[in-house]
């Protein structure tokens, strides 16, 4: 191994450690079968190599000597790769801590890599946060304690979520005898991952953390280390069951072979992802008492596919805390997907606590926990929190009062070929979600190159085409707009205009009434959508760019002799009049 290779990679490891890091696209789209070992990068195996020279630092700063500098008799681990006895590096490289050590091997893998298999590194300040959340789940006193039982990580990467338990355990059982608290850490710590080189790297930076107990023990007392990670399936049935499951699992849709299905169909809707899955299966594998504390998107509050998993969880383990990841934080930049930490119990919580993490912690509401397969009203400001309470009480919905909502089926880089800018007999005018900005439908110049759509498949007349009047809503916003729901009226002129059909593309739903005499007009509808609080109680079940039509017709709304009455209003009436209904009976 180069020896400048070796300094370059740590060098670039310490850099990208301490740095804001996009959270990035997780997991992937194969079978669930498919997982195995990262491909090491040159970088990643002089990461590795580096790693020997990096404990010897550690044991020499505990105050051991001899053997126990050499990691491969120190630890009951063997690394993934032949490693050098005594890498060239300087002094420095024993002052990274073991977070920094972990992340520097994530972030020498390859972008393909870390994206096919989810290896991406979860920064200290979150890892504590989810201690923190699972501790208060656990009811522990506010000073360190030894572990009620065993915790467990079941994609734990390079060991950074169990880093956290393991220091307070350790800390709380400095007055044992030091050579029984370290053999007795394997009942009380495990992670599992698939990939070996993370799993060697967790096992490392665990046992650092074991130095100074290990100092404590006589020399002829002494034995090696205990590997605390293993290599294996996260979502396999475990041996044990844990009081505290903590994770920050691979994401993405995966395909499932027939006996998968069967196992995972009592959380299934359609497609998998496989964070739900990983969710589901460390529910089941929680103690009487367990918790559950994960670092996952929040799509699973809301989504369709996430409807069953919502069932589940509201029976098998309720949801008592959630703290919603603010972009702002300077913790992972750039993200669409929202972002939480969140904590399951098995013991039947009444209520949620509710709260952002940005640059300090703010808190924003306690709910009643929500347990039912329906998207969950979670407010993400405190002055949402009654909108929120009134909104979960509500058992109407656009859809039980008869709407129906579709996204656009324009994919238009599907369709780009038959793109124009000029009409034709044979073409259909496309409606693109620019074109609702504002709340008013218009032409947006910009999509002017491809403003009509010819309709050259069979299906095309059936499938592509919009011949009918309908309340076109923004499927996707921007992160700086101001209002999550854009909602913009087609009415028979403006078909008129457009020669009698439209084409919606996929970043625009389409809402219909399913009958002949709907409780709203089209035009009341859209003036609906238009209000303060109606745009308020979006934001508590969708706390994305993202506003998918199961969610639009998952609005909830107050009984349906109420919402009539709207028909006839419009401007600040129409605003008292919803403003009125989202407040909480009694306030």
């Amino acid at each position: 191994m180069p020896d400048l290779l070796v300094v370059a990679a740590l060098s670039e490891a310490v850099e990208n450690a301490s740095a804001v890091r996009p959270l990035g696209s997780r997991g992937s789209r194969g079978a669930v079968a498919e997982s195995d070992p990262a491909e090491l990068t040159p970088t990643a195996t002089a990461v590795l190599a580096a790693i020997p020279a990096w404990w010897r630092a550690q044991a020499a700063a505990a105050g051991l000597t001899g053997r126990w500098l050499d990691i491969e008799t120190a630890l009951q681990a063997d690394p993934p790769v032949d490693v050098p006895n005594d890498p060239p590096l300087g002094d420095s490289w024993g002052s990274l801590t073991p977070e920094q050590v972990g992340a520097a091997y994530v972030e020498a893998l390859s972008s393909a890599t870390r994206a096919r298999h989810g290896r991406h590194y979860t920064p200290p300040e979150l890892a504590s946060h989810l201690w923190g959340l699972a501790r208060t789940s656990l009811d522990l006193p506010p000073q360190k304690q030894v572990l009620p039982g065993l915790v467990r990580d079941p994609a734990c990467g390079a060991g950074a979520l169990l880093l956290p338990a393991l220091r307070e355990h350790l800390h709380a059982s400095f007055g044992v005898d030091p050579a029984l608290t370290l053999a007795g850490l394997p009942n009380v710590i495990q992670g599992v991952d698939t990939d070996p080189a993370a799993v060697w790297v967790a096992n490392v930076v665990l046992a650092a953390e074991m130095l100074p107990t290990l100092a404590r023990v006589p020399e002829k007392l002494r034995k090696p280390l205990p590997s605390l990670a293993r290599v294996g399936d996260g979502l396999a049935a475990p041996n044990q069951q844990a009081r505290v499951v903590l994770m920050n699992p691979p994401y993405g849709r995966v395909r499932l072979s027939p006996s998968e299905r069967d196992r995972y169909a009592h959380v299934l809707y359609g497609h998998a992802n496989m964070y739900g899955l990983f969710m589901a299966a460390a529910v089941a594998s929680l103690d009487s008492a367990g918790v559950l504390a994960a670092l996952v998107p929040t799509s699973f509050t809301s989504g369709r596919y996430f409807s069953k998993l919502r069932t589940y969880l509201g029976r098998e383990a309720g949801m008592s805390a959630v703290t919603f990841v603010e972009d702002r934080s300077g913790v992972f930049t750039s993200v669409l997907q929202e972002t939480c930490l969140a904590t399951f119990e098995r013991r039947r919580r009444k209520k949620t606590r509710i709260s952002s993490l940005g640059s300090a912690e703010t808190t924003i509401a306690s709910v009643k926990t929500q347990r039912t397969g329906e998207p969950w009203v979670l407010p993400r400001r405190s002055d949402d929190a009654p909108v929120a309470a009134a909104a979960s009480a509500m058992t109407e919905s656009l859809a039980s009062l008869g709407w129906r909502a579709s996204t656009g089926p324009l994919v238009w880089n599907r369709r780009s070929a038959d793109l124009h800018p000029n009409w034709g007999p044979s073409r259909s005018h496309v409606i693109w979600a620019a074109d609702l900005d504002g709340g008013v439908l218009h032409r947006d110049a910009a999509r002017d190159s491809m403003r009509y759509m010819a309709l050259t498949a069979p299906s095309d007349l059936k499938v592509m085409v919009l011949d009918e009047p309908a309340v076109l809503v923004q499927r996707t916003t921007a992160p700086e707009q101001s209002r999550r729901l854009v909602a913009a009226l087609l009415d028979d002129e403006a078909l008129k205009v457009r020669h009698g059909r439209v084409t919606v593309e996929n970043h625009v739903n389409v809402l219909r009434p399913t009958a002949a005499d709907p409780v709203l007009t089209n035009e009341a509808m859209t003036r609906l959508l238009a209000t303060r609080a109606l745009d308020r109680v979006v934001r508590c079940i969708s706390g994305s760019v993202a506003l998918s039509a199961y969610e639009l017709e998952s609005i909830p709304l107050p009984d349906r002799d109420v919402v009539a009455k709207w028909n006839d209003l419009e401007g600040d009436a129409l605003e008292a009049a919803v403003a009125a209904a989202y407040r909480p009976k009694g306030s």
